[in-house]
C-alpha cells in the first residue's frame, strides 16, 4: 500500500484503540526502551507526545532517561518550511502548545543536530526494513537527514510492522529500530 492509504488506515486504527489497550501497550513499549542499552547515550531526542493523534505517552520514558542523567532535546516546529529545531528539555522548560495543537519548549537552549546521540520519532506505521509512515510533512526525514551517522534513530509505534511500505523515495530515511509491543 502507498504512504497516503496507510496514514489513513493507520491514523484510524489508532484512533479507535481503547485506553485499556493503549495502556498495556505503552507499559509493553516501556520495558523495551528501559532495557535498551544506553552506556554511551549522553544526549536523546525524543518526541512530546500529541494527545489528540493517541501517540504514545513519552512523559515516562523522559523521566527514565532523566533518571539515567540523559540529557533530553525536544522539537519546535516550522510549518511554513516544515523543519524542526531543537532544544533540550530541562525541568524547569515551559512546554506551550502552539496553533496547530503541538506540545513545544518555550525558554530553552537551542540545541544542533550533531549534539544527539539517540532520537526517538513518532509513526503511524513502519515495515520490515524500518522505513516509517508519519503524517506526511517530512519533519522527521529532514531532519534525521541532518543527524551524525551513529545517531541511533528508534521508532515508536503501537503496531507490528508491515511487510513493506510502497513507494519508498530517496528522502525517507531508514531507522534503525522499531520498538512495538512484543506481547502484551
Amino acid at each position: 500500500m502507498t504512504k497516503q492509504e496507510l496514514r489513513k488506515i493507520y491514523k484510524q486504527i489508532r484512533q479507535d484503540l481503547s485506553l485499556v489497550d493503549i495502556q498495556k501497550m505503552q507499559a509493553n513499549i516501556y520495558n523495551q526502551i528501559y532495557n535498551l542499552d544506553i552506556s554511551s547515550i549522553k544526549t536523546i531526542h525524543i518526541f512530546l507526545t500529541l494527545e489528540k493523534f493517541k501517540e504514545i505517552n513519552t512523559n515516562p520514558i523522559i523521566d527514565y532517561f532523566r533518571s539515567q542523567h540523559k540529557k533530553i532535546v525536544v522539537s519546535k516546529t516550522n510549518f511554513i518550511s516544515n523543519t524542526l529545531s531543537h532544544y533540550y528539555l530541562e525541568k524547569d522548560t515551559i512546554i506551550e502548545v502552539n496553533k496547530y495543537g503541538v506540545p513545544e519548549p518555550k525558554n530553552a537552549l537551542q540545541v544542533d543536530e550533531e549534539e544527539l546521540d539517540m532520537v526517538f520519532v513518532p509513526l503511524l506505521i513502519s515495515d520490515t526494513q524500518n522505513y516509517r509512515v508519519g503524517y506526511g510533512k517530512g519533519f522527521y526525514d529532514r531532519f534525521l537527514a541532518k543527524c551524525r551517522k551513529d545517531c541511533k534513530k528508534i521508532g515508536l509505534n503501537f503496531f507490528k510492522p508491515i511487510a513493506k511500505i510502497e513507494a519508498i523515495n530517496e528522502f525517507d530515511v531508514a531507522l534503525d529500530l522499531i520498538v512495538y509491543p512484543k506481547e502484551y
